[in-house]
């Protein structure tokens, strides 16, 4: 049976809720940690029970296998298809990252919520690697807009995403004075072949007989910096982007969605592939209590054994792809209705779910169940 965040009115104002009731200080303990002026060591500041600087997650609180979203509605539907045991893990950090963490059909997912655009998916990829043991499989799962002539909830699978980019060093002002382009155009990194496969066909099983959501696959998507100016659209700024989309499509090949993610994330998983690193005490990690203040319901029961269990195993891999739902026609101006939202992100949060499930992760290259939230007592 699927569950619902209850979202009903309360006179207390909540900052969490899990899916049984509304979370609330005034009814439960909630987990913060202090500020400190100053930090022991910049490059990489955890707190001294391990949780990372903006997602504020520790080892064992996010599982080997995840889903990615922008929103944490979109989060809560698709936590609506996870095992009812264990009771679900939610976190909330002070930068407004969110993480689910179960089960489904047994096996540990997490679903992370990062906001919009490539920074906040640096601060997922980067921290999620440096809290997970083993191999990493990570689905974006995201609104897009469509340069095909498909309608408004038609889903997207592409094979590939470039990166688009405003030049800085381009005169705005007087455009006229310069000798190189408005905007750059990245080489396109691929999605992860298997998990671009079972996508697809998880989609295909997943789409519920009544929706007349279309599933298109093997495109090119690609990631702005901006959702404006690098995506065309025309503001009062003298962005010079006229023209960008149809640079855009003479310049990449079988060209299909614009957002603002997934090349980030398919370019970490590209960089990272087949990486063996090892820890040493020369390496001790920089400690803080601040500005991490993550929300936790329900508490962590993370143990100590977990904590200091080897993080990075040798030669892992992190494999990345990604969904995208149509939510704007970029020909056509178009544009998604709240009930068709609301369709396609729960079936298709349960393709990725079922996609993810499907690959095979050794157990040695997994993250260990024993001091986890996911763990089954």
């Amino acid at each position: 049976m699927s569950r619902r965040l209850d979202t009903r009115s309360d006179p207390t104002p909540c900052t969490l809720q899990t899916f049984t009731k509304p979370y609330c200080p005034s009814r439960s303990p909630i987990r913060t940690l202090s500020m400190k002026d100053t930090l022991t060591d910049a490059n990489f500041p955890k707190t001294d029970d391990q949780r990372v600087y903006h997602l504020g997650v520790r080892p064992g609180e996010v599982a080997n296998r995840i889903i990615t979203v922008g929103t944490p509605s979109r989060a809560n539907i698709i936590a609506s298809h996870l095992d009812a045991q264990p009771k679900l893990f939610v976190l909330s950090s002070e930068r407004q990252f969110m993480t689910i963490t179960g089960r489904y059909k047994g096996v540990p997912i997490s679903i992370v919520s990062i906001g919009m655009g490539s920074a906040n998916m640096d601060f997922f990829v980067r921290e999620i690697r440096e809290t997970v043991s083993g191999d990493l499989m990570i689905i974006r799962l995201g609104s897009c807009g469509s340069l095909m002539d498909v309608p408004p909830g038609t889903i997207v699978v592409p094979k590939a995403s470039v990166s688009i980019s405003r030049n800085v060093d381009f005169d705005f002002v007087n455009p006229e004075n310069n000798d190189e382009p408005a905007y750059h155009i990245s080489k396109p990194v691929s999605a992860d072949e298997q998990l671009y496969e079972e996508i697809r066909k998880a989609l295909e099983t997943a789409k519920p007989p009544t929706s007349h959501s279309t599933i298109v696959t093997g495109t090119v998507n690609a990631s702005a910096d901006s959702f404006y100016s690098s995506q065309g659209r025309q503001t009062s700024f003298p962005d010079h982007n006229e023209h960008l989309i149809e640079y855009l499509e003479s310049k990449v090949e079988n060209l299909g969605t614009l957002e603002m993610e997934s090349f980030h994330l398919m370019h970490l998983a590209a960089c990272w592939t087949g990486r063996t690193v090892t820890k040493g005490k020369k390496d001790a990690t920089p400690l803080t209590t601040g500005p991490v203040k993550p929300i936790i319901a329900p508490t962590s029961s993370v143990t100590q054994q977990t904590l200091t269990a080897p993080l990075v195993l040798p030669n892992t891999v992190i494999r990345a792809a990604a969904i995208h739902m149509v939510f704007a026609s970029r020909k056509s101006r178009d544009f998604i209705t709240p009930q068709q939202v609301e369709e396609i992100e729960r079936w298709t949060g349960e393709g990725a779910l079922n996609a993810l499930i499907n690959i095979e992760i050794r157990k040695d290259r997994m993250h260990m169940d024993k001091g986890s939230v996911w763990e089954i007592v």
